[in-house]
């Protein structure tokens, strides 16, 4: 309880410290009257106390919930297309990662198509897949769960690859010695000595499939995640500005919750792992 109250307390005191840090960068600049690196004004930059109360005000004056009901029920629309998304990615990261591992010709023959992929922007695979998945009549929202597991996959792979690769040698010596096979080897070794490296992947990954959720729901033309939300309030942004912020608050809070899970899910198998029992 002494290690929960402590960690809550610092997320607390660093809150405080941002938000201290944007009010008075904002009040600075824009007494000064300094432009640089951009002008700051109620648009560019809008009161954190602003920014809360959009939440609980309705977007559109007279019509609806007000806005932080609105976006609980989006937020949890886009985490349903980037926890599959997650999943699928992970699983199809690993099982790369396995392969790569085990087999040095694959690993040549993968790794450069593997780090290729990254190198296309998000933004021009989406509605590749978009058409593609919708061609097959694949629900949308699946589709952007698949744009999410490419932002997924990646880190996955490669940190499971280091991870496998990484055992101590002595140790796999000492399997062979034991007459243990390849599959047995990396099922009771080398998978558990990796388990750091892929939960350190699996930390990036959660929150990069949010924003690749986010993203695919604009070419996916739905309406019903974060992603439709972000690109209306960004029609508007010079009327209403804090309703895009809140918005961004809400998206980096699921981004966050993410995080936590794969923590929390760390603390439960990293710990449990042979090397840690023994």
């Amino acid at each position: 309880m002494r290690r929960v109250a402590v960690t809550v307390g610092s997320a607390v005191l660093v809150l405080a410290v941002l938000v201290g840090a944007w009010e008075l960068y904002r009040w600075i600049w824009i007494s000064t009257g300094w432009t640089w690196p951009f002008l700051v004004d109620d648009t560019s930059m809008p009161h954190v106390h602003t920014i809360v109360e959009a939440l609980f005000k309705q977007p559109t004056a007279g019509v609806g919930d007000i806005l932080i009901v609105q976006l609980f029920h989006a937020s949890l629309f886009t985490a349903k297309e980037a926890a599959v998304g997650f999943v699928l990615g992970a699983s199809l990261g690993f099982a790369l990662g396995v392969v790569m591992s085990q087999w040095r010709i694959m690993q040549r023959g993968l790794l450069p198509y593997v780090v290729a992929s990254q190198t296309v922007p998000i933004l021009a695979v989406a509605p590749i897949v978009v058409v593609y998945l919708g061609s097959l009549h694949v629900a949308a929202w699946f589709s952007v769960s698949v744009i999410a597991a490419y932002l997924t996959f990646f880190p996955v792979a490669i940190n499971t690859l280091r991870g496998l690769l990484s055992t101590d040698r002595r140790a796999v010596e000492l399997m062979r010695a034991f007459a243990a096979g390849r599959w047995t080897i990396l099922w009771k070794l080398r998978v558990p000595a990796a388990l750091p490296y892929i939960f350190a992947a699996l930390k990036i990954s959660a929150t990069a499939c949010i924003v690749g959720a986010i993203i695919g729901e604009a070419p996916s033309s739905i309406q019903d995640g974060l992603g439709g939300y972000i690109v209306n309030f960004n029609q508007y942004y010079t009327l209403n500005p804090q309703n895009l912020w809140a918005t961004n608050l809400i998206a980096a809070l699921v981004g966050i919750s993410f995080f936590l899970l794969v923590v929390l899910a760390e603390k439960l198998v990293v710990r449990r792992a042979p090397e840690y029992v023994a």
